[in-house]
């Protein structure tokens, strides 16, 4: 079954890219789909049943919405994809602090972390319209806590799982960045979505190593 998620999911994202000119109108089909497998897959390796499945599944949740809101280019639906994206991200810390045993590991990504947000904000700064400033902040530091929650996670069994999907959903928020406030372009989309989805699905799959 974990099998057909997968594939489902690779399929959604592929049918989103290739129909992203010709028929935009269908990412409300695929993506929603794709968002639904990471959902789906958490709930296949056991989501439900420890406190770390529960949270993240609950924040994969959130991120199903936040996948959704931003289909419409607004700014409205923008924030409130942001705001689902950070309680998201809120989430995953949570979680991962279920799993925490490794506290010298996250002194050693202090410093990648940092660099990480500070040279996002520094990016971003000269571009963010005033009203959006506060909350990419707030979104920027929310992004370095799950990075650094997960870093923690070093020496358990789904700790790789953890921290490539971690870094991974957190590199592929810049495309998102870049594509709102920098420089609009399908070239964002197009390394930006396969790895987003693909960060969600080894998280989702993390459940199963718990």
């Amino acid at each position: 079954m974990s099998g057909i998620i997968v594939m489902t999911a690779c399929l959604s994202v592929v049918a989103m890219l290739l129909s992203d000119r010709r028929a935009p109108q269908l990412e409300w089909l695929f993506k929603p789909l794709a968002s639904l497998c990471f959902v789906a897959l958490a709930l296949e390796g056991g989501a439900l049943e420890s406190s770390y499945g529960l949270l993240l599944i609950s924040g994969l949740i959130l991120c199903l919405f936040g996948d959704v809101f931003l289909i419409p280019s607004n700014d409205k639906t923008f924030i409130a994809g942001l705001g689902s994206f950070l309680l998201g991200h809120l989430l995953y810390a949570l979680a991962f602090f279920q799993l925490a045993v490794h506290p010298t590991a996250m002194l050693i990504s202090l410093l990648p972390v940092a660099a990480l947000g500070i040279i996002s904000l520094r990016w971003l700064w000269p571009h963010l319209p005033p009203n959006m400033k506060v909350p990419v902040c707030a979104y920027v530091v929310v992004i370095c806590t799950m990075l650094l929650a997960a870093s923690l996670c070093w020496g358990t069994t789904p700790g790789a799982w953890i921290l490539l999907g971690a870094w991974g959903f957190a590199i592929s928020d810049l495309s998102v960045a870049r594509n709102q406030f920098v420089s609009p372009g399908f070239s964002n989309r197009l390394w930006g979505i396969p790895l987003y989805f693909g960060s969600q699905l080894l998280l989702a799959w993390s459940v199963t190593l718990v």
